[in-house]
């Protein structure tokens, strides 16, 4: 069974009817994050936009979240996350946004409630540098 970690989440305005980041099996690594848009959001080919998902939290010190690509929208649309992993610090507080590019041939539209990328909540190791 793997180990597990509170973490303070909150729903802010725009995100407030979204589902709650969830694994969606039970040996998931990540869990997935969801699109807090307004309208519709199409992303060109090559293009890239800052979505964001409605969500705010505190991790513990010592973790990381980690934002990666879902898999399918990769391999269906060519669309992932441009900085993956994005690294969420356990001392940031604002909105989790999620860089977004279209790698595709066509445009695609993101939605609001589409799932975009998946979290990981992970363990940080820091080290001490020992110039030689």
């Amino acid at each position: 069974m793997p180990s597990t970690v509170p973490v303070a989440i909150k729903r802010l305005p725009h995100g407030a009817d979204l589902p709650l980041p969830s694994y969606q099996t039970d040996d998931a690594a990540g869990m997935d994050l969801y699109a807090a848009v307004d309208a519709p959001v199409t992303l060109a080919p090559g293009e890239h936009a800052l979505v964001p998902t409605g969500l705010s939290m505190a991790l513990p010190t010592g973790h990381e979240a980690q934002v990666r690509p879902r898999s399918g929208l990769a391999a269906k649309h060519g669309v992932t996350v441009l900085n993956t992993p994005g690294t969420i610090d356990a001392d940031y507080r604002g909105e989790v946004k999620v860089i977004l590019i279209n790698h595709g041939k066509a445009a695609f539209e993101i939605t609001r409630g589409e799932r975009i990328a998946q979290m990981l909540i992970a363990p940080v190791t820091r080290a001490t540098l020992e110039e030689v």
